[in-house]
């Protein structure tokens, strides 16, 4: 069956073929040159090499007329299949020590070779017939990557590209590039003044300027609202705890890698990586009723992991952040309603913010705890709400948390990108190891279970979710400034002063735009800092206690007096309208 280059796997075969011309126009280019992997991945390729030069963005151009040469060649792929020890002998005589550490890793006892030109890999394949079917292409970018992702190898360059069946189809995909670079979250967040992240402080560390403070607060408040209507009980629990707690959960065994310990006089605690633990001493705290449950515990628990700073990225990927972390503790026959009853949720606040999503059922993973019935009933309980809700979704095998199966939402951006961020995690094992109980009315002990779940998850990498979806737009009823009020001259200052605290009065965010410049220039530095709504008061509008409104990008709405337009904003921000 024919394999097309637009198809899915067409794709993939092209890049990994690319992928391999890379290698071939380096080793041309500058002569000892040694390879780690070059695999195809989402939208594109790379390889890792060892050469003496150290590559800079400028140089990807002469990489690529080199490429350009190798596909006009046509050299066709050549595979070649010789034994692991053959292949071992073949990468020694060529001092690629990389792939016979690559080689002595895999267990094959067969393995084959591909050739184009003079230029020889180890690869599985396949690839396309010749060199010169690489139809358009573009490297991207330069990086570092350490030998199998080990920080105990060596560092090697790293060269990302991307390739597609046609012209029209590569420029489409650079533009979304050129898109996604103008919405970084990274590139906005330092242009509005919302946070910073600084050597001096550490990596991974997320320092909140006014601004973005005032956005997490909204955000914050918000979600405590909404948890209170639907039946949350608010806890917070310590940032430090017992070290002997963590081994009991098991997280201990499976998570430790990821979490940081300190000693207080001899004895070991370790930085809560989670919040369950002081969610479930809470429940464990009294006897509990079958009346009781559920018992719904809600925390916005700032937690800490130990990322690799090779990982960290922005607000996205960080070493403290805060979860919109809560623990649901219910009778077996509650499980289903509540597992629903927190999808519903996920549902309406992902409406809020005007977010498609997908669900994923995530199964479980190797390295995991308890039992196969616990594992068994957990991940029908999903299988059941799944099916009840009548939601599409789609199976993850093995990707589930180590205590319990687990529902993902990813949400669709306005560009067409997934973020993971809900999650509803099932788990009959935790409370068995904490030995949580409850009475039924018989008076005998019945064990509950356990969900865990977060709907926005991290706030910071939530935030970074607004920051890149609204490109810094956001809309009123989380913009940490709504309005600003400009004065045309210092004639109207006392009167722009009064406006804004009217406006401040109300409840609204409000900035006093009082420099000495021109009209022109305070307008473009609102519209630059992405303020929802500018205020302009000239003689006119002070005469008539009134204000020239006009939305962001000096569109403009019309003139208001003060209480028409503290109704005008009042509706907008109560309909979250996006």
């Amino acid at each position: 069956m024919p394999i097309y280059l637009e198809s899915e796997k067409g794709r993939q075969i092209e890049r990994h073929s690319a992928s391999h011309i890379m290698a071939q126009a380096i080793k041309s280019l500058y002569g000892n040159a040694y390879f780690g992997v070059g695999p195809a991945i989402r939208n594109g390729f790379y390889y890792d090499f060892d050469i003496d030069k150290k590559l800079k963005l400028e140089d990807l151009e002469t990489i690529s007329e080199k490429m350009s040469e190798i596909v006009k060649k046509r050299y066709p792929f050549v595979r070649k299949e010789l034994s692991r020890q053959e292949a071992i002998e073949y990468f020694k005589d060529q001092n690629d020590y990389y792939k016979v550490e690559i080689l002595e890793s895999i267990t094959d006892e067969r393995v084959s070779l591909y050739q184009q030109g003079d230029f020889v890999d180890l690869c599985r394949g396949p690839h396309l017939p010749n060199t010169g079917y690489l139809k358009a292409f573009k490297l991207l970018s330069v990086a570092g990557a350490y030998f199998k992702g080990d920080e105990k190898n060596k560092m090697l360059q790293r060269i990302y590209g991307t390739a597609f069946e046609n012209r029209k189809k590569l420029i489409e995909y650079l533009n979304y590039l050129e898109e996604i670079k103008k919405r970084d979250h990274r590139k906005l967040g330092k242009e509005l003044d919302l946070f910073s992240i600084t050597d001096e402080i550490g990596p991974g560390l997320i320092t909140w300027h006014p601004k973005g403070a005032m956005l997490r607060y909204l955000l914050e408040e918000f979600e405590r609202t909404e948890h209170l209507k639907h039946g949350y009980e608010f806890v917070k629990g310590p940032e430090i705890l017992r070290t002997a707690l963590w081994k009991k959960s098991g997280h201990y065994d499976n998570y430790r890698e990821n979490m940081y310990f300190t000693e207080v006089e001899k004895q070991s605690f370790g930085i809560k990586p989670m919040n369950c633990l002081g969610h479930i001493m809470v429940y464990k705290s009294r006897i509990r009723s079958y009346r009781d449950l559920p018992k719904r515990y809600f925390e916005l628990g700032v937690v800490h992991r130990h990322e690799k700073s090779g990982v960290l990225n922005g607000l996205l990927r960080v070493r403290e952040f805060t979860q919109d972390d809560a623990h649901l503790f219910c009778r077996p026959d509650q499980l289903e309603d509540e597992i629903i009853s927190v999808m519903r949720f996920v549902d309406y606040l992902m409406s809020v913010f005007g977010f498609k999503y997908t669900l994923e059922l995530s199964t479980r993973p190797a390295k995991s705890i308890g039992t196969d019935e616990n594992w068994e009933l957990a991940t029908a309980a999903l299988l059941n709400a799944l099916k009840q809700t009548g939601k599409k979704y789609q199976i993850n095998e093995g990707d589930g948390a180590f205590y319990g199966p687990k529902i993902d939402a990813k949400l669709t951006d306005a560009i067409g990108r997934s973020w993971q961020c809900a999650t509803i995690q099932c788990d009959f094992n935790l409370p068995e190891r904490f030995d949580l109980t409850y009475r039924v009315d018989n008076g005998s002990l019945a064990r509950p279970v356990m969900i865990h779940r977060v709907v926005l998850g991290s706030i910071e990498r939530f935030v970074a979710i607004l920051i890149e979806h609204f490109k810094g737009d956001f809309p009123l009823w989380i913009s940490p400034v709504q309005i600003a009020v400009v004065p045309i001259s210092d004639n109207q200052l006392s009167y722009a002063k009064s406006i804004a605290e009217r406006l401040q009065y109300n409840g609204f965010r409000v900035n006093l735009y009082d420099r000495d410049e021109t009209l022109s220039k305070k307008i473009r530095a609102c519209e630059i800092e992405k303020i929802n709504y500018i205020a302009v008061v000239g003689k006119i509008e002070a005469e008539s206690d009134s204000v020239d409104l006009r939305a962001r990008k000096s569109k403009r709405v019309g003139k208001f007096g003060i209480e028409d337009l503290i109704a005008y904003l009042g509706r907008e921000v109560e309909h979250k309208e996006n």
